[in-house]
């Protein structure tokens, strides 16, 4: 499965023989950055794809908030008529409601930014209307083995095995919002964490502590030829041009269809090499000789090293190249951090050691000596052929002109007809004296040391939490857990997460005496994604700490359930399972511009 962010990446995805291709619109796609698409072009594009055997994947796999449903419903009632692709992609519950709304009929799958990391979510999923499961990039083999053996009927797997890597868990990270201003759940992502930063305090060196290689599974996917759940193999690189993407399908192709030629591993293996990416990792996907994926002493840009600035006496930058470089290809000059950093597409042959002159950079700024510049994106005469061919295929097609506007309404929620007024701190253990009387809720979170620690009068009081993620090994402790604490009296519980649900036997929740709410790491932003928690037998939830005040007030007077808000605390810049040997405990971290932030280590996550 290919990523697409243009037209050129769509036609060398064809081309290299891709089974799938997703993308994004201009709107409601979580790589905004990308060109992405409008619904003529793409019309044309998905009829191209299917003549040839091909399918498109729209991502609509964005946080959903107040504001979006009529344009969101909308979209899709004209994607749905116009183009007809063969699936979406959606990270908010609330999109499956109003594709179905809309009039889509095609295939939900539900992105990874859903977070969808233990075995129950499965099942959930696939009561939602779901018929496929994008797991989280985070999980080994073993792991992917049991969402394997859970996956119910109906139900396909998806599996990313190369590309960019977040230092987060997927859909658990909110530091773009925090420190850029711009939400990754959104799609937007400023990228913070391949920043400088520095530890031990204002004068220690900068490193890239959170900057992660690019994952690539290459000569260790053939395991996942023995599940059959696993339907696809995800490439990731929607803002990647066509070179990357005709690279890397063709050489996971290759180690698709010829597991046991070992030829054939090698020949992939030196197209993944050529393809531009990051220097690359296994990451965690072998258990038993995981990589770690953050080195901060080791260079993380992408893109192949053709050289080092040199200066002249009068301050000419210039490079002597280390490769022949071609017209078109793209070249990056330091990295997005530095004040000189410029791209810089090439409109001549620069022959290996001959000297390419640089201009001034917009910002003014000049680069230092030693400054390195990458080969981000190239145009091999022989897949420019290639490609020039299919647009002449496509010039004969006529590009179906723009709909007017749709009509789409979404429907109306009436207010709930009661309300729920909490007050609640949330701790890690009981404190003392909280608890007794009814002064106010308490909200401990679900462990079995904070569990045996209240008496069961007070257990019954109290709303207990569940962790933001579930890993697939967690499950069954959780389980236990929940059953513990039950039969100890208690019957309120906070999911952080809406596949919790799954957790126990029935959604009913009334029914069975148990009271659930949607936690804050639910990521809930929309009376639509409300009425789905509903359905799943929430009885109110908390909003997203992405909403802005004005966003914020105008859910109420809509919302099927009471909403509640995070007024105060520690919130994680976002939730990693990975760290850099480098970085320590509960020491504090600054920012290039001073912001401070720490990390600490709850069970496997680390906020």
């Amino acid at each position: 499965m290919a990523p697409a962010g243009d037209r050129a990446s769509f036609l060398a995805a064809v081309a290299a023989g891709a089974d799938a291709v997703y993308l994004g619109l201009k709107h409601f796609s979580a790589r905004m950055q990308a060109k992405n698409f409008g619904l003529g072009e793409l019309a044309m594009l998905v009829d191209f794809a299917h003549e040839r055997g091909v399918r498109v994947y729209v991502a609509m796999n964005v946080l959903l908030k107040p504001e979006d449903a009529r344009a969101a419903g909308g979209l899709i009632e004209r994607l749905a008529r116009m183009v007809k692709p063969d699936a979406l992609i959606v990270q908010d519950l609330g999109l499956i409601s109003l594709a179905r709304q809309a009039g889509f009929t095609g295939e939900i799958h539900i992105s990874t930014l859903a977070n969808a990391t233990h075995p129950a979510a499965l099942q959930v999923a696939r009561d939602l209307g779901a018929t496929r499961v994008v797991l989280p990039r985070e999980l080994d083999l073993e792991e992917v083995k049991l969402m394997a053996e859970s996956c119910p009927e109906g139900l396909e797997l998806e599996l990313f095995v190369h590309g960019a890597l977040c230092h987060c868990v997927s859909g658990r990270c909110w530091w773009s919002s925090f420190f850029g201003g711009k939400s990754g759940l959104r799609g937007r992502c400023v990228q913070p964490c391949r920043r400088l930063y520095r530890q031990g305090g204002a004068k220690s060196k900068p490193e890239r502590l959170f900057s992660c290689q690019d994952l690539s599974l290459d000569v260790v996917t053939k395991p996942l030829l023995n599940l059959p759940q696993v339907s696809s193999w995800k490439i990731e690189g929607r803002k990647k041009g066509p070179h990357y993407v005709y690279y890397v399908v063709t050489a996971y192709r290759m180690l698709r269809d010829n597991p046991n030629d070992a030829a054939a591993r090698k020949s992939a293996f030196s197209l993944i090499e050529q393809a531009l990416g990051r220097p690359v990792t296994h990451g965690r996907f072998l258990p038993q000789r995981p990589f770690p994926p953050v080195k901060p002493s080791e260079e993380t840009a992408s893109g192949c090293l053709v050289g080092q600035v040199k200066k002249e006496p009068g301050g000419k930058s210039y490079i002597q190249s280390r490769l022949d470089l071609l017209p078109g290809d793209l070249l990056r000059l330091g990295c997005e951090d530095d004040a000189w950093h410029q791209t810089m597409p090439l409109r001549r042959r620069v022959p290996k050691g001959g000297r390419l002159d640089f201009p001034r950079p917009q910002s003014g700024h000049l680069p230092p000596a030693k400054a390195p510049v990458f080969l981000i994106d190239r145009r091999e005469p022989e897949l420019m052929r290639i490609l020039a061919d299919l647009e002449k295929e496509l010039a004969a097609r006529p590009v179906p002109p723009e709909k007017e506007a749709s009509s789409f309404a979404p429907r109306h929620f009436s207010p709930p007809t009661r309300t729920l007024r909490l007050d609640m701190g949330v701790f890690r253990a009981m404190p003392r004296g909280a608890g007794k009387g009814r002064a106010g809720d308490v909200g401990v979170w679900l462990e079995r040391s904070a569990l045996l620690d209240v008496p069961r009068p007070v257990t019954a009081r109290t709303w207990w939490w569940l962790p933001p993620v579930i890993w697939p090994a967690e499950e069954e402790r959780y389980r236990a857990l929940l059953a513990e604490a039950r039969e100890r009296g208690a019957k309120m519980f906070v999911l952080n997460a809406p596949w919790q649900a799954g957790l126990f036997e029935s959604r009913e929740g009334v029914r069975e005496g148990l009271r659930l709410i949607g936690g804050p790491f639910c990521n809930l932003a929309s009376v639509e994604t409300a009425a789905q928690y509903a359905d799943l037998g929430m009885e109110a939830a908390f909003v997203s700490p992405e909403l802005s005040g004005a966003e914020l007030l105008s859910l109420p007077r809509n919302s099927p359930i009471p909403l509640g808000i995070v007024v105060g605390g520690f919130w994680p810049l976002g939730i990693t399972r990975i760290l850099a040997e480098e970085v320590r405990l509960e020491e504090p971290i600054l920012s290039p511009r001073g912001e401070i932030a720490w990390v600490r280590k709850f069970g496997s996550n680390r906020p």
